[in-house]
């Protein structure tokens, strides 16, 4: 049997855990303008029993022009002890596709100090299809205590990217899709100029999963070699503002591979600016296979 990640729980493996007192589900899902679907309507029509509504575009740096800055921990700690949880539990967080928004909060609970998170593999989508309960019931859970430890180190700021382009101290994985990433299609967002950062792989998010489960080990080590990456070297994550970049990250957490950040402004921040280097075209792959053709 193939090995997968130790970040995910089948919900065959949660349906009979609902109600544990310790056990704290969390609906992370979030959608890009064209997929012209309402996350918390959605929720509020249909989630998993006891599950909480995580608002990526609330839970934010209120004072960073960019959509979704990391909240200071404080702020953080605030939002998490609101939806009842505490960093001792066991949290499980999924996302309607499944593999799309979701490990955006599991990175976050992670640097900021949950010690057991976990995505649910296949999402609401695949929850639903098994057979298992939903609700539109209300949730309304006691306050928590979560008290957020920030792991800056996780971290990658504007400056950090500079200097990567600079020195080539880290690789770059993008997870936008692949037209966005060659600038053949447009940025969703105004005011955007398209491509990517030069020297940047592309690893499409919907590339690491199927079917909205995360794809095993060996497929993932595989896709992302593919695209271009050495596992053996340092990462750091972006992709349109800095919530599907996580999918890459916990791609590669759940390979081992623990020295890779995020880059937190993302091209929501890099594509605004007119500072910053930006090419058009395929990323190091494909350059390297037409160098190889010349």
């Amino acid at each position: 049997m193939s090995e997968v990640s130790r970040f995910v729980i089948e919900p065959e493996a949660l349906g009979p855990r609902l109600g544990e007192p310790r056990l704290k589900i969390v609906d992370a899902s979030w959608y890009l303008p064209a997929q012209a679907r309402d996350a918390k309507r959605e929720y509020d029509a249909a989630h998993i029993p006891g599950a909480v509504f995580f608002d990526h575009d609330r839970v934010v740096d209120p004072s960073s022009p960019l959509p979704h800055t990391v909240p200071t921990a404080e702020d953080f700690s605030r939002h998490m002890r609101a939806l009842g949880l505490s960093n001792e539990d066991e949290i499980v967080v999924y996302d309607g596709i499944g593999m799309f928004t979701a490990p955006r909060l599991w990175w976050l609970l992670t640097v900021m100090g949950a010690r057991n998170v976990r995505v649910l593999n296949g999402g609401f989508d695949a929850w639903r299809a098994n057979g298992h309960p939903v609700t539109d019931r209300a949730s309304t859970p006691a306050p928590g205590s979560f008290e957020a430890t920030f792991n800056r180190e996780a971290v990658a700021t504007l400056a950090d990217m500079r200097r990567i382009l600079d020195d080539g101290s880290a690789q770059i994985a993008d997870a936008r899709s692949h037209g966005r990433f060659t600038g053949e299609e447009p940025e969703p967002r105004a005011g955007m100029r398209s491509g990517h950062m030069p020297g940047a792989a592309n690893v499409p998010v919907f590339s690491l999963s199927t079917d909205g489960r995360l794809k095993d080990l060996e497929s993932l080590r595989t896709t992302l070699r593919k695209a271009g990456l050495d596992p053996a070297k340092p990462v750091v994550t972006t992709c349109g503002s800095g919530i599907t970049a996580a999918v890459i990250t916990l791609a590669l957490y759940s390979l081992g591979h623990e020295d890779n950040r995020l880059y937190d402004g993302s091209w929501s921040e890099w594509g605004a600016r007119e500072d910053t280097p930006v090419k058009k075209g395929h990323g190091i792959l494909d350059e390297a296979a037409s160098s190889l053709k010349e």
